[in-house]
Parts: C-alpha cells; structure tokens; sequence
C-alpha cells in the first residue's frame, strides 16, 4: 500500500480576530522585521488596518511590499527578493488573495534557495526551507494560506508556472472572516467556484483518499449553500465565515489528493490574457466535468448529493449529468460569465494553449487521459 502524505500549516487561526491572534503568535518566533507583502488596492480599502494596529501595538517595524498584481510574475517575484534583502527582512506576512500569497511564497522560495524562481517549477524542487511566514487570507478562495502550491507567470514564454513543494506551506494560515466583508459581488463568485473546483477535481482525481474526501465535500456543500447569499449580500458575516471555512476544507483536499485537467487547462487564458482564475475555473468546470463523467461517472454522484441533488433512482451516469447541471445552475446564480467570449478570447487564441495545457502540472491528476485534439475541443466548447 503507497503511503498517503496529509500536508498543513503548522497551525491554523479561524475566525473574528485571527489577525491579532496571529500576530500575537510572530511575537514569540523572534522574528525583528518581516515583510508584508500585499496589493495596494487591499491597503487602501484598508484591510490591512487591523494587521499594521496588532504589529505596531508588539513594537515590531516592518515594511509593505505593495506591488502584487493579478497573476503574479516572476518579474515581481525577482523584485520582492531585492526588497526584501534590502530592507534586511527575517520573515514574512502574506496579505491578500491567492495573487500576495503566491508572490509571498515565491519570494520565500529565492531568499532562501539559488537560481531564479522559474528554475522551480515543478514538484519538489525547493531544498531550503524559508523564514517564518504567516499567510492572511482575504477571499474564499485560493485556499493558498494553506497549500503546498504556488502559481506564477512567466512572463516570457507566457505560461502559469506551477510550482509544488510542501516547503511552500505557510508555517500560519489566518482566515478572518471580517476581512472578507464587503468584497466585491464578482470577487466573491470568482474565488468561490475556485473553491468549488478544487474541491471537485479533489473528490473526482485518482488521488483521491479517505482522508481527503470528507473534507471536499463538506466544502462542496457549504459553497453551494453560502456563495449565492454572500454575492448577493457581502455584509454577511455567517456566509463569509462559511465560505471561508469551505475554501479552507477544500484545500485540505486537493493540496494532498491533487487536481485535474480544470487547472490544467484554466491556467493558460489566464496566463496569456490575464484573466481571473476562478472565472476561468468556473467556465471549464462543466465541461471537463462532463468529459470525465463519460469514463469515471461515479465521484460524480458524491457531487451531485453534496450540491444538494437528489440521486436515490439515477444510475452513475444519470448522476453525474445532475452534478453537471447543478454546477452550470451554480455558476449562472453567481453570474460567472458562461463562456470565454465573453472576455475576448478567440478561436485563434486557443492552438497556443493546447500543449502547454498537456504539459501542465495538475494534467497529472486527470482521472481520464486527454490528447491534443480533445484539449482543443474542450476549450472550443468552452468560447
């Protein structure tokens, strides 16, 4: 029997007042001034108000590295390093999306270890460890405050460089849900069916294990419930907190069992134009879905039961088109666009993504095989 790996942050903060709890921990590692790295538009919504009163209430000096951007770069990341090896940094505070925690991992990577950041990409490619990081999470989400990966653009062969190492795992995962109020209506559906791929490419991949079942698809039936309430009313505080949980659950799953051809494929619009993750999760889903019910149908009808479809007269198959559609339904009520032309792709667009789709880290975890021609039919259906 293969050993099963279960990888998670050393310690996890959930809940109103996890910013101040987790600063409270940093304040026993001897850290002196570690480097908050975010995005501007977060520090001027003032999310990160709360972090910046619990470090200056310890006395610790830090400084803000606010440059991140959607799909971080390896430009950006080569930039965080000399920030912060100038500043004379020992640790670090990720604050944001999965877009800060990323870049924060990525740096954490190059202060510690030699050559440049697309030299990892891959599995287990990182050898030293790097200095204590807290990652504060601000949707629901990445789930990227607590997983072993990390995704980065480089920018020159234009493609989302996916970089897996257990090393990367943040040594504090912080959910707050009070962070999360107010964000945006489109955000907020972006990052949830984010969420909800993860947790479904988890329950359906080969990889998947009793360990990491439970906990997908508690996180498929919480984002079913809650991700509809929380677009259409942000001020609430239960649905923030749900979700924010599920996202967490749904990284437990896939950060061990993997992911699939979603990612795989998801990766590469968002590479070349840019484009959100989750939305373009959420667009794929349905149709990969679709492709692999038609080999493995029975994961499907976990799915469909989690979403809260009734299955008790429908064979596999018949299960699996009810989880199709409730994930369509799903992705319709949160007003996720409902194909890529919607956001300016074309036809022409999709031969320069076929290949590195194939070559991407998460094709791995597919529980049925694809080929050029079959990559090139998905994303076809999916304009």
């Amino acid at each position: 029997m293969t050993t099963f790996a279960l990888n998670l942050p050393k310690l996890t903060l959930s809940g109103v007042g996890a910013v101040a709890e987790s600063v409270a921990v940093l304040d026993t590692k001897g850290v002196q001034k570690p480097l908050i790295v975010t995005d501007k538009n977060l520090i001027e919504l003032g999310v990160l108000t709360s972090l910046y009163e619990a470090l200056d209430a310890k006395g610790f000096e830090y400084v803000t590295f606010d440059q991140v951007t959607p799909n971080p770069t390896a430009a950006l990341v080569r930039e965080g390093v000399s920030f912060y090896q100038e500043n004379g940094c020992d640790g670090f505070i990720a604050v944001g999306g999965g877009s800060p925690i990323d870049c924060a991992k990525a740096i954490r990577i190059m202060v510690s270890n030699e050559g440049d950041i697309c030299d990892y990409a891959g599995v287990g490619l990182v050898k030293n460890d790097g200095e204590f990081f807290i990652a504060i999470n601000t949707t629901a989400g990445t789930a990227a405050e607590m997983t072993s990966n990390s995704v980065i653009t480089d920018e020159e062969n234009q493609v989302k460089m996916v970089l897996v190492d257990p090393k990367q795992i943040p040594d504090v995962s912080v959910n707050d849900p009070s962070l999360m109020v107010g964000l945006p209506a489109s955000v907020t559906a972006a990052t949830g069916m984010d969420a909800l791929t993860h947790a479904i490419e988890s329950i359906v991949t080969p990889g998947a294990h009793r360990l990491t079942l439970p906990t997908a698809l508690e996180a498929v039936r919480l984002i079913s419930k809650w991700l509809p309430i929380a677009v259409k009313d942000g001020q609430n505080i239960e649905a923030r907190a749900n979700l924010a949980d599920a996202q967490f659950l749904a990284g437990m799953s896939f950060n061990s069992a993997g992911l699939g051809a979603v990612h795989a494929l998801a990766h590469q619009p968002g590479a070349t134009h840019n484009l959100a993750h989750g939305v373009c999760n959420a667009i794929l889903l349905p149709i990969v879905s679709e492709f692999n019910a038609q080999q493995v149908p029975a994961p499907f009808r976990l799915v469909a039961e989690a979403m809260g479809g009734d299955t008790h007269n429908l064979n596999d198959e018949q299960a699996a088109e009810l989880a199709v559609s409730l994930i369509k339904r799903l992705s319709k009520e949160v007003k996720i666009p409902s194909g890529f032309a919607e956001l300016g792709i074309e036809e022409s667009d999709i031969s320069n993504w076929v290949q590195k789709a194939l070559n991407d880290v998460c094709m791995g975890g597919n529980p049925r095989a694809m080929d050029a021609a079959q990559v090139r039919e998905l994303y076809l259906a999916s304009l």
